[in-house]
């Protein structure tokens, strides 16, 4: 009889426990509730590091003087568009390099990709492509330009009518055009991902894209370069680098050790590195730091295993298209309100980054965890970078509205790391970083 009436209960709770999860949606989505109405302080150690597959064939060739090294990697018989921004790889003689390196090559040119790449610069590119018969791209700039020219190697070998479908429409790129890239500035880690962000100023669109076939074959970073770049963009692309970090590290545990390590080691680099390099970018020690941190901030690795947010970045970008704000700024703005918003589901994870990172003690994890946010935005302070919105424009009345608008035109409903930001909630947090 005790046999049978165990089995009873046993079977009685299963089948409640199976109510609460069809009720909840998934079994972590379950245990994060069940967590918060029960008060638990403790880890869930039953969220366990997630299953992945990793596959990152981008060639990487680090160093000073390593631009020569193109000959070796562009197909002598490649006929090679050069692709850049607004003329610093003229002044500083990086195109020199390139074009010496390329010199058994046919090559043809284009300017003019400038921050936050424009589509309508695009399709006069992917003119030039298809009436020179290009057949082979090399990016050479910071991340707007390596983003504009993973949407030309999609544009060249797409089979539609209009290549901006590639975007509103969210086609994958399984194959492109080959190219490679000669980093100039650090920032996004486009040179070692197969992400891309266009705007279009028309429409006041600014969209994402990807795919395996937008993979770089190739791409050479040299430090050196830093040592030409203006305050702003350096300032731009430590503050970039650091939120992509968090991005893939301010969610919840779920014991992956070593890649909370692997993201600690960035962040706490990029924070050792920043008063180095802004006071003297020919720092030759910080500057190859930094250049690999940005790289390795955004290559997928230390996304790998864990959940991912990418919140801050979607709220980001409206901002950029709607303003024109730089990408990293706009990132700046949203972090603060965003964390504050979302503090409950995050903030074991911001107390670990504010114990091993920060190195805050001596006060509760809540505690720890609003601290946290704090030091978070001392450092966008501490490298020049605002994070209200009111410090970028005095037209800010509304734009709560018109951004949520569009989440819910585009059917975004549910971002987040637990799907539970939609128009509601952005429209909340943006009225909170004005």
């Amino acid at each position: 009889m005790i046999l049978g009436d165990c089995i009873e209960q046993y079977a009685k709770g299963l089948l409640i426990l199976n109510s609460l999860m069809n009720l909840f949606g998934d079994y972590v989505s379950f245990l994060l509730i069940f967590r918060s109405i029960v008060g638990r302080n403790e880890r869930l150690t039953t969220i366990d590091m997630l299953s992945f597959e990793f596959k990152n064939p981008v060639k990487l060739i680090f160093g000073e003087g390593q631009i020569e090294k193109l000959k070796e990697e562009v197909p002598q018989d490649a006929k090679v568009l050069i692709l850049y921004g607004g003329g610093s790889v003229k002044k500083n003689g990086i195109l020199d390099q390139v074009k010496v390196a390329l010199k058994g090559n046919y090559y043809e040119e284009f300017g003019g990709i400038l921050a936050n790449p424009e589509y309508s610069v695009l399709v006069e590119a992917l003119e030039v492509i298809k009436t020179k018969n290009i057949d082979y791209l090399l990016a050479v700039g910071g991340g707007s330009v390596i983003d504009g020219v993973k949407f030309l190697s999609s544009a060249a070998l797409f089979e539609g009518d209009n290549p901006w479908d590639i975007l509103s429409k969210r086609i994958r790129t399984e194959k492109g055009m080959p190219f490679g890239c000669v980093l100039t500035i650090p920032a996004t880690g486009s040179e070692m991902n197969s992400g891309a962000v266009i705007s279009r100023s028309e429409i006041k669109e600014k969209l994402s894209m990807g795919g395996p076939g937008l993979f770089p074959q190739f791409s050479i970073l040299d430090p050196q370069v830093i040592a030409t770049l203006p305050l702003r963009q350096i300032q731009n692309g430590i503050a970039d680098a650091f939120v992509h970090v968090l991005e893939q590290y301010v969610t919840y545990p779920v014991d992956a050790w070593l890649q909370d390590r692997l993201s600690e080691s960035i962040l706490s680099t990029l924070i050792e590195l920043a008063p180095r390099i802004l006071e003297d970018p020919k720092d030759a020690k910080a500057a190859s730091n930094f250049m690999w941190s940005c790289t390795m901030a955004l290559n997928g690795l230390i996304q790998k295993g864990v959940p991912s947010d990418w919140g801050v970045h979607m709220i980001g970008h409206e901002l950029t298209a709607l303003y024109g704000i730089d990408h990293a700024r706009t990132l700046a703005i949203v972090l603060e309100p965003y964390y504050k918003h979302q503090f409950e589901q995050k903030k074991e994870k911001l107390a670990q980054l504010g114990t091993r990172v920060f190195q805050l003690s001596g006060m509760s994890e809540e505690e720890i965890a609003r601290q946290t946010i704090n030091k978070i935005i001392e450092f966008m302070h501490s490298i020049g970078i605002p994070t209200k919105l009111s410090e970028y424009t005095d037209d800010y009345d509304g734009v709560d509205d018109i951004i949520a608008k569009r989440f819910e035109e585009r059917g975004w409903l549910k971002m987040g790391e637990r799907k539970d930001i939609g128009p509601a909630q952005v429209r909340t947090i943006l009225q909170q970083s004005y």
